[in-house]
């Protein structure tokens, strides 16, 4: 397939997990991809796996400073941008009673605060046609122990979309949720560990974890003029968990 031909696309977080997927399925569909992540090591693995229709910068979304390098390069080297995959994020368990304002801070800065600038920072490079895809989450709809303040970034994700499509009107550029289940991926591992991932998986309809690459022949989707008439939307990849 070739829906993404020539297209240039930026994805955070892109170097593991659910960006890398998204990575090598806008890669096979024929895209350009920049991914940034804080992890030089991980994006050099990354892009040596990816090949040369890949490129690394590294930097954090929560630095300023490190969006309008990631930016700059990519207007320097492509023109412009097609495709944003606001994918960076983080998350852990921590319950109501032991919640601090540093685990409040770090998971909102990264999470909401540091999706809002990947996105409007993005904005003077894209045009017609341009598709933001925005990394929700089935806790975003639903309760979940121990996990509310992540749950509550990810609710926030959601209405971002419904608040930024209206703002978005006229300029032909679309944004949409991409919101997973439980998925195997680094952080996934980190968070739940072995137990807690077979356990996850067993609690899903289909009774099991999806990979990287499910979610990412639905961003490619979301990507592309396949879905050139949804926008403020939200798709779920999440095996069912939250939808019966």
């Amino acid at each position: 397939m070739s829906r993404l031909q020539g297209k240039t696309a930026v994805i955070t977080g892109g170097a593991t997990g659910i960006g890398l997927g998204a990575a090598k399925r806008f890669i096979e569909e024929g895209a350009f991809v920049y991914l940034f992540g804080r992890r030089q090591e991980q994006l050099d693995a990354a892009v040596a796996e990816l090949g040369p229709n890949a490129r690394a910068v590294q930097g954090s979304v929560t630095d300023l400073a490190d969006l309008d390098r990631l930016y700059e390069t990519v207007k320097a080297e492509r023109g412009g941008l097609d495709i944003l995959l606001a994918n960076a994020g983080t998350g852990s368990f921590v319950p109501l009673g032991e919640i601090t304002p540093q685990h409040y801070d770090q998971i909102f800065d990264v999470n909401v605060k540091g999706l809002v600038f990947t996105v409007q920072k993005a904005l003077p490079l894209m045009g017609q046609g341009g598709s933001i895809i925005l990394t929700g989450s089935s806790t975003g709809v639903m309760g979940t122990p121990a996990f509310s303040i992540y749950s509550a970034t990810k609710a926030a994700v959601r209405n971002l979309a419904r608040s930024w499509a209206l703002d978005l009107r006229g300029t032909g550029v679309r944004v949409n949720v991409l919101s997973p289940g439980p998925i195997t991926t680094e952080l996934a591992l980190e968070v739940l560990g072995d137990d807690g991932i077979a356990a996850m998986g067993a609690s899903t309809v289909l009774g099991r974890m999806g990979e990287p690459s499910e979610t990412g022949a639905v961003a490619a989707f979301l990507a592309s003029s396949d879905s050139s008439f949804m926008t403020g939307g939200e798709v779920f990849v999440d095996g069912g968990l939250a939808q019966v």
